[in-house]
C-alpha cells in the first residue's frame, strides 16, 4: 500500500509498547513489550506507525531505535494527532451511551493496577 494512502495508528508509548506500571522516570523508558516489535512491523505494512508520548522526544526516539522500530515507525510527537485509531493504556472507547460513558469514567483503572 503506498505510505500516502496509509491510515495512521497513534500508539502510545507507556504501558502500551513497553513495560511501564506507573513508576515514571523522566530519564528512563522501560524495556519494550513482548510482542510490540512483532506488532509495529505487522502494523507498518498497511499503516502509517507513529508514537506518542510526553517524554522527552530525544529519549523516546533513542528508545525506538534501540528496540529496532525506527524502521516501522514514521514519527515520534508529543501532540496526540488525528489518527485513524489512537492505541492507549489510558482510554475508554464511546459506544453512544453517556450512562455507560459516565460509568466507565468513575471506574477507570489503568490495566496495570487491575
Amino acid at each position: 500500500m503506498a505510505d500516502k494512502f496509509k491510515k495512521t495508528i497513534l500508539f502510545d508509548l507507556d504501558g502500551v509498547l513497553n513495560t511501564y506500571e506507573g513508576e515514571y522516570d523522566k530519564n528512563y523508558i522501560p524495556p519494550i513489550k513482548d510482542g510490540a516489535y512483532k506488532l509495529i512491523k505487522e502494523l507498518s505494512e498497511d499503516y502509517k506507525i507513529v508514537i506518542f508520548t510526553t517524554r522527552n522526544s530525544l529519549i523516546a526516539s533513542k528508545w525506538i531505535i534501540e528496540n529496532r522500530l525506527d524502521e516501522y515507525v514514521e514519527n515520534v510527537t508529543n501532540v496526540k494527532e488525528p489518527a485513524y485509531l489512537i492505541i492507549d493504556d489510558r482510554c475508554i472507547n464511546f459506544t453512544g451511551d453517556y450512562n455507560e460513558l459516565l460509568n466507565k469514567i468513575n471506574t477507570f483503572i489503568p490495566w496495570y493496577k487491575d
